[in-house]
């Protein structure tokens, strides 16, 4: 038995009505997966940022008290993410691991000064605040002499900042190539529907009643397609949790939230302005011009 012509054109409606869903699904995964790389590509550059510190050379017979009082005055300093206080007994050990041999045996002293390692915030590791922040450290009574390296900071900003833009302009293209896949998807959605729009006109129904269902529709769609593209996205953070568990460290949920939150934004503003270009488009056509 023949399906009737009403049900022929539901399922044409509903097929197509999937079809724009998985496709707008698709683009959003993709958009997230981007999200996801910026927000955590901006946490690991700041990751090694604070890798970079200082090692305060502290004169001999500093009293521990001046030492307690110089490391508490850093701890408390806005720039310093972390102090670690390194005796000489300490320093010695550490360097004879480094060398593989007990040097102090040979010399028959430690000629090693105490010292204090400091760790700076990412946003105070540029070169210019690097060099500011030495001669602070520099003016304390106790320090002798500041110590890092100048050059591995230099290389670690520059080769950040040419990654960072880098990464920019690929984000850039793919943004636009993405809006232009979730335009194109939504115009042939609206573009099936053209001699409906025309019909509706016809009757006298005004532009924004006619608009009113296809905006209605394509916040349905983009919300549905948002939802479907953070589980895909939280399957797939979920499945290499154990190569990345920062992703869902509870320092990082924060993030992770704010990305399924922008996917569910793009999904919702890209198809209502889509939608919304579409119908205006074929409002203002005309009868002929809907067979080309």
């Amino acid at each position: 038995m023949k399906e009737t012509k009403p049900k022929r054109i539901k399922k044409r409606i509903f097929a197509s009505w999937i079809t724009s869903l998985v496709s707008i699904s698709l683009v959003l995964t993709l958009l997230g997966f981007l999200s996801m790389v910026l927000i955590n590509g901006r946490q690991l550059s700041d990751y090694v940022r604070e890798k970079i510190g200082f090692t305060l050379v502290l004169h001999d017979n500093v009293k521990p008290a001046e030492i307690k009082k110089l490391q508490d005055r850093l701890n408390a300093s806005k720039f310093v993410k972390s102090t670690r206080f390194v005796d000489k007994e300490t320093a010695a050990k550490e360097l004879t691991q480094q060398l593989g041999e007990d040097f102090t045996g040979f010399l028959g002293f430690n000629p090693l000064f105490e010292s204090i390692e400091v760790k700076l915030y990412a946003s105070y590791t540029s070169t210019d605040s690097i060099q500011v922040l030495e001669k602070k450290f520099l003016s304390y009574p106790q320090v002798k002499e500041v110590y890092y390296q100048k050059d591995l900071v230099q290389v670690i900003n520059q080769n950040i900042k040419k990654i960072s833009f880098f990464v920019l302009i690929i984000s850039t293209l793919l943004t636009i190539i993405f809006l232009a896949l979730i335009n194109n998807t939504i115009r042939i959605t609206v573009y099936s529907k053209r001699f409906i729009i025309n019909t509706m006109q016809m009757v006298g129904a005004s532009n924004r009643f006619i608009r009113k269902p296809f905006l209605r529709q394509s916040l349905l769609l983009g919300f549905y397609g948002a939802i479907i593209a953070n589980m895909i996205i939280f399957a797939g953070i979920y499945a290499y949790r154990h190569e990345f568990p920062e992703i869902l460290s509870p320092e990082s949920l924060t993030s992770t939230a704010l990305v399924f939150l922008i996917v569910i934004i793009l999904g919702l503003i890209f198809s209502w302005v889509s939608t919304l270009f579409s119908v205006n488009k074929f409002l203002r056509m005309k009868f002929d011009e809907m067979f080309y």
